[in-house]
């Protein structure tokens, strides 16, 4: 059994599919502040804002398709001789795009920390279901009274599964982190963890992040060029 793999993936991997990146250098997301359209205060304060931020999110997954870099992570899910854990901090669906009609070997997970479009959640239960369409504020829920939120991480809020993401950086042999800036925790906070427990740490970024420093190997250049380089080097290996 080769040594157990965590790999990171931030919004480079999918930019290049054509996935808006949502925060830009002026701190807004698509023409929004953060606090609007990212907060459950400012669900609370807007939700019809809010539900048309992530609606018209939601409707662009129908124009993007999982790019050379996602289809590289599936062939590893499929090939790899050990554990891997792919956790994303994207909320959009082309990784598991990517995976379909692919068999990982066992050992292999696919966590979503921050949540998916493509899920909405009971605001009464926090009960949460597949979910293709829009949703407004009187969409009914199908657990309770009071409708439907996106099954998103807003800022102030835990990401999902993240007992179990530490877990996995706890046991790592490696540590990979692709397309992040390194500026939002507790993912930024990944590269360490993996360090402690005695992993080789890699970024793969278009450029430098704010913690490239804290890697071991950098290798720099589109996603859809290193990622799939690197994986056949790890297959190959």
């Amino acid at each position: 059994m080769r040594p157990s793999i965590v790999i990171l993936t931030g919004a480079g991997i999918s930019a290049e599919s054509g996935v808006p990146t949502f925060r830009a250098s002026d701190g807004l997301w698509c023409g929004h502040r953060v606090e609007a359209v990212a907060t459950p205060e400012g669900f609370e304060a807007n939700p019809v804002l809010v539900h048309d931020f992530y609606n018209h999110r939601r409707a662009q997954l129908k124009d993007v398709a999982p790019n050379a870099a996602h289809q590289a992570l599936a062939r590893l899910s499929a090939a790899y001789d050990g554990d891997v854990l792919l956790v994303t901090q994207n909320v959009d669906d082309l990784h598991d795009r990517a995976h379909r009609g692919v068999t990982p070997k066992r050992g292999f997970g696919l966590i979503h920390m921050h949540g998916e479009l493509l899920r909405a959640r009971c605001v009464e239960t926090g009960k949460t279901c597949d979910w293709s369409g829009d949703i407004h504020i009187d969409t009914p829920s199908p657990f309770g009274t009071l409708g439907l939120r996106p099954d998103i991480v807003w800022f102030g809020e835990m990401p999902f599964q993240m007992e179990r993401i530490y877990d996995a950086l706890s046991g790592c042999g490696l540590f990979i982190s692709i397309g992040t800036s390194g500026n939002v925790y507790p993912a930024a906070g990944f590269v360490q963890e993996a360090t402690r427990a005695g992993a080789h740490t890699v970024e793969l970024n278009l450029e430098p992040s704010m913690g490239g420093n804290l890697f071991s190997e950098h290798i720099y250049g589109p996603a859809t060029e290193v990622v799939p380089a690197y994986v056949e080097g790890l297959l190959s290996a």
